[in-house]
């Protein structure tokens, strides 16, 4: 039978690591099994913040790559500061009175002088290239996938130039995700990045978002459809360590300034006070990038002592740690932006088996889907007293040697489940 053909425009690829490769690097793996084809179209010469070499293992050597170079400010601003413009590029923005002077200007032209983002410059060059490429090859769909936002840019121009029919898919929101309050806007800048949201979406066949508070908030700008295909957790070979001697408690992924937990620092603090026992077990361990801000928190509340700083790993080891530590740590800015913000970690952690201690927004996305898959507990940046009998149930659950979560219902969030879900999405006109 004649595979479809699907034109993928991603940024982030292998060598690329966190979690924007993890989503269409596992939906090309498993969309063959369901009669698609995915040709994938990424930057030959990117600058990715965090790199992952083992990825490259599970790239299909059966998937086409196309790769054209791409101009990238990031290694012009540099010049001013290497390491400056290397943490703005990882979403690590300092606090507002934390920021230096260069801090300030980088931020302020990466918002008003790059829009929608950094990458705008690629657009015009893989327009070129790509229309040629879809008339060659007979290419009906097509896909981007941001952020960064601007590669929706590209999937606009190659709609009107080639007639092909293009799906959005949005890792993330837009104009109301949380650090583009941060980023210095006009009021120009701000009506131009509302203009662009806004034709992407009401152009756009189809749209996709990952939570259902995003679809809701798209809803208002568009009647084009929108579906809800969240991220996911997919196989793996990481075999299943031995638990941690130690009460561990280990948060995975970068921990930005704004992602500050103090009601969770207080408890710990209060914890170690209290129970002596408590206090020679417990262990705090950070895989990934952690501000400066938050280290500063953690000493103030005098808990340096107890805090291991792994730096960023490679994903298998990530799950390594997901398997092993003894609870996983799940923290969000408390704010209204962020109650659709699903970290592609969450389903990692949610077969781990290991539970889970959430802090977030009231009535976020995170908050339903533990609640729903019985994974852990989830709690408000204003639940101090829960939050602290929690921690102590979980000890003594330890101490016992019966902590675990007892999931219920993961199968949908497989990874093969979830492309299964996007075939349905691609193939809609071929029925």
């Amino acid at each position: 039978m004649t595979k479809t053909k699907v034109l993928i425009i991603a940024y982030y690829w292998p060598p690329a690591g966190g979690p924007g490769v993890q989503r269409w690097l596992k939906f090309t793996k498993y969309l063959p099994e369901f009669g698609i084809e995915p040709i994938v179209y990424v930057p030959s010469n990117p600058s990715y913040p965090i790199i992952d070499e083992t990825l490259l293992e599970e790239v299909s050597d059966t998937i086409t790559i196309l790769k054209q170079p791409i101009k990238e400010p990031y290694k012009f601003a540099g010049i001013l500061s290497k390491n400056k413009s290397k943490t703005i590029s990882k979403g690590i923005i300092p606090k507002q009175k934390q920021q230096s002077l260069i801090d300030k200007l980088l931020l302020f032209v990466r918002g008003n002088f790059f829009i929608p983002d950094a990458r705008i410059n690629w657009v015009k060059p893989s327009v070129q290239y790509l229309d040629r490429y879809i008339y060659d090859y007979n290419i009906k769909i097509i896909i981007t996938t941001g952020p960064p936002h601007s590669l929706h840019l590209i999937g606009l121009e190659l709609q009107k130039r080639a007639g092909v029919r293009w799906i959005a898919d949005f890792r993330d929101p837009w104009t109301t995700i949380g650090y583009h309050k941060q980023l210095k806007l006009t009021d120009l800048a701000k009506q131009k990045h509302q203009a662009l949201e806004k034709e992407v979406l009401q152009t756009a066949d189809q749209i996709i978002v990952t939570s259902e508070v995003t679809k809701t908030e798209f809803s208002y700008l568009t009647k084009k459809p929108i579906s809800v295909i969240t991220n996911g957790y997919d196989r793996n070979t990481v075999a299943i360590p031995p638990l941690d001697k130690k009460f561990t408690l280990a948060h995975i992924g970068s921990l930005l300034s704004q992602r500050n937990p103090e009601v969770l620092w207080q408890v710990l603090k209060e914890l170690i006070e209290e129970h002596s026992d408590f206090a020679k077990d417990f262990e705090l361990h950070f895989i990934g990038s952690v501000s400066e801000e938050v280290l500063e928190s953690l000493k103030g509340y005098n808990l340096s002592a107890y805090v291991t700083n792994h730096s960023y790993v490679t994903h298998s080891k990530a799950v390594e740690f997901q398997k092993k530590s003894q609870v996983l740590l799940l923290i969000e800015i408390d704010s209204e932006e962020t109650k659709c913000i699903i970290p592609g970690k969450l389903f990692e952690y949610m077969v781990s088996s290991r539970p889970i201690l959430a802090i977030g927004p009231k009535d976020s996305d995170i908050e339903r889907i533990i609640k729903e898959t019985n994974t852990g507990s989830y709690f408000n940046y204003q639940d101090h007293e829960t939050i602290k009998i929690t921690l102590l149930n979980f000890y003594r659950a330890y101490q016992e040697g019966h902590l675990k979560s007892h999931a219920i219902g993961l199968q949908k969030y497989s990874r093969k489940a979830l492309t299964e879900s996007l075939t349905k999405l691609i193939l809609w006109e071929s029925y």
